[in-house]
């Protein structure tokens, strides 16, 4: 049988991890055979944060890019040049950081995030309401 460790959580008060439960339970006569990780989505968002758009402004050699400063709460602002049209200045965004793995909506690989850009992130995301720009996140 297959149980949810939040369902557990629900009826239980746990303050230990799925690892250490299943070797307390294994250890009470209840034998688990394995932990497994789920994901709603592959991945898990994993090194997607959102970020504070601190400072917009017009790229100097393209027509549609934009140069941002953005805010992800490390010690330095990221400049990041982003392609989205309605990216404007104060807005919280997804940032994908650099080595985030994007998956498509499939689940299949995507590609690999070398360098900050925000471009076609809401698309990868399978965002459908975002896939005009960039995803702005709500305060």
């Amino acid at each position: 049988m297959k149980i949810s460790y939040n369902w557990l959580k629900q009826y239980i008060n746990l303050k230990l991890g799925p690892e250490k439960i299943s070797e307390l339970l294994t250890n009470l006569g209840l034998e688990v055979e394995g932990v497994q990780k789920y994901s709603s989505i592959k991945g898990g968002l994993e090194g997607i944060v959102v970020g504070h758009v601190k400072d917009c402004t017009k790229h100097p050699n393209a027509d549609k890019l934009k140069i941002t400063s953005v805010d992800i709460g490390s010690n330095k602002l990221l400049k990041i040049v982003c392609g989205a049209p309605n990216v404007d200045k104060g807005q919280k965004v997804a940032v994908a950081t650099v080595g985030t793995t994007i998956y498509s909506s499939n689940g299949s690989f995507a590609y690999f995030v070398f360098n900050f850009s925000s471009s076609k992130l809401s698309r990868k995301l399978n965002i459908p309401s975002c896939n005009a720009g960039g995803i702005d996140v709500p305060p």
